[in-house]
């Protein structure tokens, strides 16, 4: 170990721009068992990792990585799984350069361990070897608990509650289980074997899976509650941010996330009819995406791939105060996105279809409450630039899920998301829980998982809890 000052860092091979662009493959290879067990030989084992402190998940990672340096794949692959529910999906789209890696002592001066990429050859090599198994519940119970939506703090929960030996039911309104690790992240990022295995392998587990299953439609909120012993909320939020701006309304402006589950199903096989007329297709088209996430990261480099005319992302502040991961941005400028820096539209034009963005430019002034600069107008520096195709990444804000669900008396903060109790996750109604970005509002996949297991945890007390007083009330 400590081999930092005598090994550079260096991650996989990344695939050529013009490859790349070309489909929707993953961009980045895997190491060899050389390369993962030098670059795993870079870390200093330091007496307080930061890098685990930092990690929503707390992973091991020292730990790991001192194995995989060692040679001891199956053991660090143990430990791996033993905090994480999917560390193959952590490891290709974590943003690590802001947990993790970003966090990691040796950086000054030497450049983080390449943690993300250690982790996904760790368990790339366990599905290879046959190491990953399906939950195994030590012992059956006959207590059940439903579980709404199939996203991965759904998925995470559900895990952790199966091998704790319940009777688990998963019910999404979509006819695959993953949530947006299926439907909203693309392929180049997450290719979707590596989602479908993971959930074959919870059925594999005993885990129940309805799809295209609606709460509201199919079954009311209060018949799931008599039916399971416990319930967990796990819808994550979908309803996209508006920008409210004139011309907003005009035909082809469109939400990131319809954009995305629209490229992604043409990848998976499906018909999308939207996508064959063109409404959801940038082909051809020039190409404008508002926002700074991840979210608008994928856009981008979504429509250069669907062969885009040009792709244009307009950001009010500038690249240092971006929110997106800066390895996706740079990925993307390879890519030949066009990054317009302090600029925010003003207004949308076309006839019958939009046609041209009017935009400002900003200038970031002083900090506000949450330390971030403000951006403001600069008089006069309008500007118009072509657009045929406008897409939206302005976040997502929670779903009226009291009145989806028919259950009006659910408490919801005044940001929509679901309110909990945060020590045990559990709703105002008993025996409903609650996790994800549902409750703490659009996230990270990896605090996604965090919070499904801890409410599995909180489910899992609450239900012995009940069965031990209703015990003591018989006796």
């Amino acid at each position: 170990m400590q081999r930092f000052t005598k090994l550079a860092k260096a991650m996989p091979d990344k695939r050529d721009a013009d490859d790349r662009r070309a489909d929707f493959d993953e961009i980045y290879g895997g190491y060899s068992a050389t390369e993962a067990t030098a670059q795993a030989s870079r870390c200093s084992q330091c007496g307080v990792p930061f890098c685990q402190v930092h990690c929503p998940l707390h992973n091991n990672i020292p730990d790991w990585l001192k194995l995989t340096a060692e040679g001891r794949l199956q053991e660090a692959y143990e430990i791996s799984q033993a905090t994480n529910s999917f560390p193959e999906v952590c490891g290709r789209i974590c943003p690590q350069d802001r947990l993790c890696e970003g966090n990691c002592v040796i950086e000054k001066g030497f450049e983080s361990v390449s943690i993300g990429a250690v982790e996904k050859y760790i368990t790339d090599t366990a599905w290879e070897q046959g190491w990953v198994a399906a939950p195994v519940a030590r012992v059956e119970r006959s207590q059940s608990v439903g579980i709404i939506g199939g996203g991965p703090a759904g998925l995470a929960a559900a895990e952790a509650l199966r091998r704790k030996g319940y009777q688990v039911h998963i019910y999404d309104r979509y006819d695959r289980m993953g949530g947006l690790l299926i439907y909203g992240i693309p392929g180049f990022k997450l290719e979707k074997d590596v989602v479908e295995r993971r959930t074959k392998l919870l059925a594999d587990g005993g885990i129940h899976m309805h799809s295209n299953f609606e709460v509201g439609r199919d079954a009311m909120l209060s018949e799931l509650r008599e039916k399971h012993d416990a319930l967990l909320v796990a819808t994550g939020v979908y309803k996209a941010r508006e920008l409210e701006a004139p011309g907003d309304g005009l035909p082809g402006i469109v939400p990131a996330l319809s954009y995305l589950i629209a490229s992604n199903r043409v990848g998976l096989g499906d018909p999308v009819p939207d996508f064959d007329s063109g409404v959801l297709n940038a082909k051809d088209k020039k190409v404008v995406v508002i926002g700074g996430g991840d979210t608008a990261m994928d856009c981008v480099r979504t429509a250069v791939r669907q062969g885009a005319a040009s792709v244009k992302l307009l950001y009010r502040r500038n690249r240092a105060n971006m929110p997106g991961s800066q390895r996706e941005v740079q990925n993307a400028e390879e890519e030949g996105v066009d990054f317009v820096w302090l600029t925010a539209p003003e207004s949308f034009h076309g006839a019958g279809h939009v046609r041209s963005v009017k935009a400002v430019e900003m200038h970031l002034g002083l900090p506000d409450a949450s330390g971030r600069q403000v951006p403001t107008k600069l008089d006069g520096s309008e500007f118009i630039l072509e657009a045929d195709l406008v897409i939206k990444a302005l976040g997502f804000d929670p779903e009226d899920v009291p009145t989806l669900f028919g259950a009006p008396e659910l408490a919801v903060t005044r940001w929509g998301t679901l309110r909990v109790d945060h020590k045990t996750m559990m709703s105002n109604l008993d025996g409903v829980f609650a996790a994800g970005d549902i409750v703490r509002g659009a996230s990270l996949v990896v605090w996604a998982i965090r919070d499904g297991r801890d409410a599995a945890e909180s489910i899992h007390r609450y239900i012995q809890s009940k069965a031990g007083s209703l015990a003591a009330a018989a006796e």
